[in-house]
C-alpha cells in the first residue's frame, strides 16, 4: 500500500532492565542468534511501509547499539538518540528529533518486542492512512480485578469484552502526538507509561483506532518469555 504521509519507526530501547535481572538491558539478550533488537529493528527494515528508522537507546548503551549498527547491514536506520529516566522521554526525543517534520508519522515500537509481524506493522501504516493515532492490542483473556486504594479488597470486575491487552507499535501524526504532549508538560501532575494514554488524556477528541494485534507480538518481561520465543522462532523458521 502507499502511504501518503513519511513512516518512521521509532524503535524503544532506553530502558537498562533493572527488573529483567540480567547484567545487560533485555534488548540486547541473545535471542536464535541475534540479540532482541535486532529482531526488532528487522522487522521495520524490511517492510516496504517503513521509510526510516530511529533508535532511542540509553546513554550508558549508545556505543554498543553503535557498533551492532555498524555491523549491520541496515539502510533504514539513521539516527540515534537518547532517551531518559522516564518512559516519555523517549518520545519526547524522537518528537524533538523530527519537529520540522509535518508531513510524517511516528510509529514507536518496544525493542523489547522481537516477534513483531509485517501484518502488523502493515496493518498500523494502513490505519494511519485515515487515522491520525493507531494503537495495538489484542482480548484480554484473564478477568481483570479493579482493587481499592490499598489494594487488598475487588472494587469492580470490569467487562471482559470490552478490555483488550495493549502492545505495539503505537502510532501517530507527528503534530498530533506532539501537540498532546505540549499540553501534556504542562500539567504539574503529569506522569504516563503510555504514549496513548497522552493522547486520551490531553487530546480526547483524537479517536484512537485499534489494529488487532497476535500473541507473539509479547514484550519480554520473565526470563521464561525468553524461552517460548526462542520456541516460537524455531517453529516458523523450520
Amino acid at each position: 500500500m502507499d502511504s501518503p504521509l513519511k513512516n518512521v519507526a521509532i524503535v524503544l530501547a532506553g530502558g537498562i532492565g533493572q527488573r529483567f535481572g540480567t547484567d545487560i538491558p533485555k534488548q540486547f539478550l541473545d535471542l536464535g542468534g541475534k540479540t532482541v533488537i535486532e529482531h526488532s529493528i528487522d522487522a521495520f527494515e524490511i517492510n516496504h511501509n517503513i521509510d526510516e528508522i530511529a533508535i532511542v537507546i540509553h546513554r550508558d548503551y549508545l556505543q554498543q547499539m553503535r557498533d551492532i549498527v555498524k555491523c549491520r547491514s541496515w539502510k533504514k536506520v539513521n539516527k540515534l538518540l537518547i532517551g531518559g529516566k522516564e518512559r516519555y522521554f523517549s518520545t519526547l526525543a524522537a518528537i524533538e528529533a523530527f519537529k520540522d517534520a509535518k508531513e510524517l508519522n511516528l510509529i514507536f515500537h518496544d525493542a523489547a518486542r522481537p516477534c513483531v509481524s509485517q501484518r502488523i506493522i502493515d496493518d498500523v501504516v494502513s490505519a494511519l492512512n485515515e487515522n491520525p493515532a493507531v494503537a495495538v492490542a489484542i482480548p484480554t483473556t484473564d478477568t481483570i480485578f479493579e482493587v481499592e486504594s490499598d489494594q487488598s479488597l475487588v472494587k469492580n470486575i470490569p467487562n471482559r469484552q470490552l478490555l483488550r491487552s495493549a502492545q505495539t507499535p503505537q502510532a501517530f501524526r507527528v503534530d498530533i502526538i506532539s501537540e498532546a504532549y505540549n499540553k501534556a508538560l504542562m500539567d504539574e501532575n503529569f506522569s504516563c507509561t503510555d504514549d496513548c494514554g497522552v493522547i486520551l488524556k490531553y487530546s480526547p477528541e483524537i479517536p484512537i483506532k485499534i489494529v488487532s494485534g497476535e500473541l507473539v507480538n509479547m514484550k519480554i518481561t520473565y526470563p521464561e518469555d525468553i524461552t517460548f520465543l526462542l520456541s516460537y522462532l524455531k517453529k516458523i523458521t523450520e
